[in-house]
């Protein structure tokens, strides 16, 4: 086991290259950089569980998993592609799990009494409520459209939307080809289109 010293960013290193450099620290039981890279990923891992989910319940307790399992496989990560790839396809196969956990036990949702509201002074800087009903409901609309995806379109429609991935690397993160992928982006896209027409003809 290394000595804990908390590594410094190279910064004459791109990301994918600083992400390499910490994993090989991790191999060999290095804490301080294994920190690190949580905290350089954490926030993405947990927006896609979410968004996967189609709630915030568990996705921290999801993301740590994540973590916990970069961790336990460190002594067998080879750098063949980005360590962000490899990072999603370990997300991809745990959210898949709880996806059919969900399926096989439903759980009924609680619902929010008014009185657990806690009540704030309206900010005169901030938008109208009438502006921010409707941006919270086309939000909601557009995580309603996102949830009926079927995982792999789902998943690969989160990835290239708010991850930005390009289609080789979603490709290695779905175990698809890149042609494939396209194809499944694009039922997904026309898919969204239809079920969110309403607020595209507004």
């Amino acid at each position: 086991m290394s000595e804990d010293l908390t590594p410094e960013a190279d910064p004459s290193c791109s990301d994918a290259e600083q992400d390499v450099l910490w994993m090989e620290r991790v191999k060999n039981g290095d804490h301080g950089a294994f920190q690190l890279l949580i905290e350089a990923h954490q926030s993405r891992i947990v927006g896609t569980v979410a968004k996967m989910l189609g709630d915030d319940t568990d996705s921290e307790d999801i993301a740590q998993q994540v973590f916990i399992r970069v961790w336990n496989s460190a002594a067998r990560y080879q750098p063949t592609a980005k360590f962000t790839t490899w990072l999603f396809k370990i997300t991809r196969n745990l959210v898949f799990n709880e996806l059919r956990r969900r399926k096989r036990h439903p759980a009924t949702p609680l619902e929010h009494k008014e009185e657990d509201r806690s009540f704030q002074m309206p900010d005169p800087n901030s938008p109208s409520p009438a502006a921010t009903m409707m941006a919270g409901e086309l939000q909601a609309a557009i995580q309603r459209a996102i949830d009926s995806l079927p995982e792999a379109q789902r998943m690969a429609i989160i990835l290239r939307r708010y991850e930005e991935l390009s289609y080789e690397e979603i490709a290695e993160v779905l175990k698809l080809s890149v042609p494939a992928v396209k194809s499944i982006l694009f039922r997904a896209r026309a898919d969204l289109r239809e079920r969110l027409q309403k607020y595209l003809d507004e």
